[in-house]
């Protein structure tokens, strides 16, 4: 069974995340979701509770558009007070060790915008190492990220251009849980 992690501060405007959501209900995985803005729209996220979640399942799915270089601020704040000391971390802190953690994203931007030297001068993968570093961390298997380009209206990407990736997207996803189990 996948956990779903949903941190996205505008999930029913988007076209990405809502048809990767949607793609990944309709599939025979078993999935739980917890979109946390619409859980926590006060930011005052309930510990025991995602904890407990994390608890129930083998593979953590972290779901996001990537904002800034980064995660939105509900996600990083779900990191902040979710991931505790005995819980996540320290002493006797070992409940999420050998879990699965795959970040799963979003990218507004094209391709060769993520290129040394270019808009965006790194590489993708590189703005990933917070995550990498926070499996590690908490003892759980980091897998690498599963995310596309080109998701930005404003960019010029039409919605169906961006659905239909979003739908690969999802599909890479479900190969990959399945894989894992």
């Amino acid at each position: 069974m996948a956990l779903i992690i949903l941190g996205h501060p505008t999930f029913e405007k988007s076209f990405a995340n809502k048809t990767i959501i949607e793609e990944l209900k309709k599939s025979d995985l078993d999935i739980e979701i917890r979109d946390i803005q619409k859980l926590y729209p006060d930011y005052n996220i309930d510990i025991k509770a995602e904890q407990e979640a994390l608890l129930k399942h083998k593979t953590i799915i972290f779901q996001y558009p990537f904002y800034w270089y980064n995660m939105p601020a509900i996600l990083k704040h779900w990191f902040d007070t979710v991931l505790t000391y005995k819980f996540a971390y320290g002493t006797n802190g070992d409940k999420l060790k050998n879990k699965n953690f795959i970040p799963s994203f979003t990218v507004g931007a094209p391709e060769k915008e993520y290129r040394t030297l270019r808009e965006h001068h790194f590489r993708l993968n590189e703005f990933c190492k917070n995550m990498e570093q926070t499996a590690y961390y908490t003892q759980m298997n980091y897998i690498d990220p599963v995310y596309f380009h080109g998701t930005s209206l404003v960019a010029g990407y039409t919605e169906e251009e961006v659905k239909t990736k979003a739908k690969k997207h999802s599909q890479r996803l479900i190969h990959l849980v399945e894989k894992l189990k």
